[in-house]
């Protein structure tokens, strides 16, 4: 890929920090050499860090989701504008994991964001109309086969969704992995994105 003229923006999950994920980019920026890398805090406080939206009895509640937009589609924008990327979006490329994934995924299924790529670790997407118009995204869903938090079900499920959409979607299952980013799907999405925004 011309990684010089593109844009990773990671997502953390809830309770945890944008600097928690960039180690990631650090062992993928000499295999994406010159690329750029963003892992800003989500815009709420959490008691142990930042979170994308409220989580309460129903913390997948649609609703939840949907008060998350404003404030995901700001940092995004920020971002964006502050590396000159405003008229490039098909080279940026999203890489959310558990909460910082459904926020990811939904920006996307959603149509607010038509990027060049997107990974999802450990996400799902909440049951809504998928907008066309991202479908030139790529996307790839990871989820491990052990995750007590979010099943991976919820992966196999969303990829179903954006595939009914003309999403062109893949999907890896891990055998014993949980809730994490393992190396063996920090691997399988280093290589999607050398593909994918190549």
């Amino acid at each position: 890929m011309s990684a010089s003229s593109s844009l990773i923006i990671f997502f953390h999950g809830i309770g945890a920090s944008g600097a928690q994920l960039m180690p990631l980019a650090t062992d993928w920026r000499e295999r994406l050499a010159g690329a750029r890398f963003e892992a800003p805090d989500a815009p709420f406080s959490h008691p142990y860090g930042h979170q994308w939206f409220r989580v309460d009895a129903n913390p997948m509640a649609a609703d939840n989701i949907r008060c998350a937009r404003d404030g995901f589609d700001r940092t995004v924008a920020e971002i964006i504008k502050r590396h000159d990327f405003n008229d490039r979006h098909d080279r940026v490329a999203f890489v959310g994991v558990s909460q910082g994934a459904i926020v990811a995924l939904d920006a996307v299924a959603t149509g607010r964001w038509q990027v060049g790529a997107l990974v999802s670790f450990a996400g799902l997407l909440a049951p809504m109309p998928i907008s066309h118009q991202s479908k030139q995204t790529k996307v790839l869903l990871v989820h491990g086969k052990d995750d007590r938090t979010i099943p991976s079900m919820a992966s196999s499920m969303a990829a179903g969704q954006l595939k009914r959409a003309g999403f062109a979607v893949d999907l890896e299952i891990m055998p014993a992995v949980g809730h994490t980013i393992a190396p063996a799907g920090a691997e399988r999405a280093l290589h999607f994105l050398q593909t994918s925004l190549g």
